[in-house]
């Protein structure tokens, strides 16, 4: 364990629907037995991110965790602006894409082990327009699918196969794109298109199997089919799709244009139909600790 004089502990209390108080007074303890100063604060969804930026302005971190899903995670990569003080992910949030990318496990003893440790990566941001993330946002089908998962009242995994044939049943795909990268432009029609800075989406299935999170570039992966044996194979972790199904390239910057108004999300947050989008890495990383 490295010499922590302090950490930052953010808890969002309504993430996931779990009650998180166990969690903060296992943490809080190991904390107190290791002599580790700490500081808590819960967000409230009101002024948060002024909230955060105070406390950092205020006071020296040598770590700060985490507790909440993918949004909360967010919202703190899009304040911090010190590289050096690591975060630590205790998912607990209906959305827990990162930490399943960055193989968190699910027991709180291991992600206190990590928390504590030093093993970390500088994971690269992505940013569309102004707005951070961190993982994979995309255009069509599989946002969709979140929007409809997002009006339902099942959560989890079944949630979402739940909501997958009236999707398909629904859904008004193929759509057709114009992207614009490295001074090309190209068309592809397909039934989603994903800007990707990992393997898997949250669930599990693995959608860009090369992605390496701090390797400076990004993926477009444009899947031009509904191929059942293709979709199979993000479920199954198999690490080569079929060319003439699934296109993918490394890119640093990149404009997408639909020739109509598509579903699009971010980080498994569904934001409405749109018809430009433009992506590119940030200046900045994001320190994570890893197991």
């Amino acid at each position: 364990m490295e010499n922590l004089q302090k950490v930052l502990i953010i808890v969002n209390p309504i993430s996931g629907n779990i009650d998180k108080t166990d969690i903060v007074d296992r943490i809080v303890s190991v904390l107190n037995e290791k002599n580790i100063a700490f500081e808590i604060y819960k967000t409230t969804g009101e002024n948060d991110h002024a909230e955060i930026v105070k406390i950092l302005d205020r006071q020296k971190f040598d770590r700060i965790f985490v507790l909440g899903g993918d949004g909360t995670l967010k919202m703190l990569a899009e304040v911090l602006k010190d590289e050096t003080t690591a975060v630590a992910l205790f998912p607990t949030g209906s959305a827990n894409g990162l930490s399943v990318n960055l193989n968190i496990p699910d027991n709180l003893y291991s992600q206190i082990d990590i928390a504590l440790g030093g093993n970390k990566i500088s994971i690269d941001m992505l940013k569309i327009e102004d707005e951070i993330y961190l993982h994979i946002s995309d255009f069509g089908l599989n946002a969709e699918l979140i929007k409809n998962y997002e009006a339902s009242a099942i959560r989890g995994k079944m949630g979402y196969l739940l909501q997958s044939l009236p999707t398909l049943w629904e859904s008004r795909y193929p759509f057709d794109f114009t992207i614009k990268y490295n001074d090309k432009e190209i068309k592809r029609s397909g039934v989603f298109l994903a800007f990707s800075n990992a393997q898997k989406y949250g669930t599990g299935a693995v959608v860009n199997p090369n992605a390496k999170m701090d390797d400076g570039i990004f993926e477009v992966l444009i899947f031009k089919d509904f191929d059942v044996k293709e979709i199979l194979k993000t479920l199954s972790n198999e690490i080569e799709f079929d060319p003439n199904i699934v296109e993918i390239f490394p890119v640093k910057e990149v404009e997408v244009f639909c020739h109509q108004p598509v579903s699009f999300q971010i980080d498994g947050e569904y934001c409405g139909e749109k018809e430009k989008v433009s992506v590119k890495l940030s200046t900045r990383k994001l320190p994570i600790l890893i197991p």
